[in-house]
């Protein structure tokens, strides 16, 4: 039982503004089968299919984290973004960031942030900024500044 199909069906439903009943029916129409619970996940597709022709549009999901509250963050997320898609890093994830950055920087800091946007000295923040621009000459990526000068 795919419970993230189930999530979707009513999800759909509620952007169709069809109520339990009218989706009991679409479903018995569809698969003969008026439970989700009954259905397997080809059927669970079908049914989302068939949502789709009706105009259930799918919009793609917001992202976890907000933007990095300052441009200076935001940077090294830009930074690390871009060494990730030249296919430089192990782990291009906001958590691989985070685990470079305790890596590289834990012993001359002493402590470390759990998460990259909790940073707030600027002389910390330039260090990894300038960490990663190395690593990216290293790497031979080019990087255009021109596409993030605002």
């Amino acid at each position: 039982m795919n419970r993230s199909l189930h999530k979707l069906i009513f999800a759909a439903c509620r952007q169709l503004g069809l109520d339990d009943e009218a989706r009991r029916d679409l479903q018995v129409t569809v698969t003969g089968k008026a439970s989700l619970r009954d259905m397997d996940d080809g059927e669970l597709k079908l049914v989302v299919n068939r949502l789709k022709q009706d105009g259930f549009e799918d919009k793609p999901r917001t992202p976890r984290h907000k933007p990095a509250p300052r441009a200076d963050l935001r940077m090294i997320h830009v930074l690390w973004r871009k060494l990730g898609q030249a296919g430089a890093l192990r782990d291009p994830s906001r958590a691989g960031l985070n685990t470079f950055i305790r890596a590289r920087f834990e012993a001359t800091w002493g402590s470390v942030p759990a998460d990259v946007d909790m940073l707030r000295d600027w002389q910390q923040i330039d260090a990894v900024i300038q960490a990663l621009k190395s690593w990216g000459q290293r790497a031979e990526i080019e990087f255009d500044w021109e596409d993030h000068a605002r």
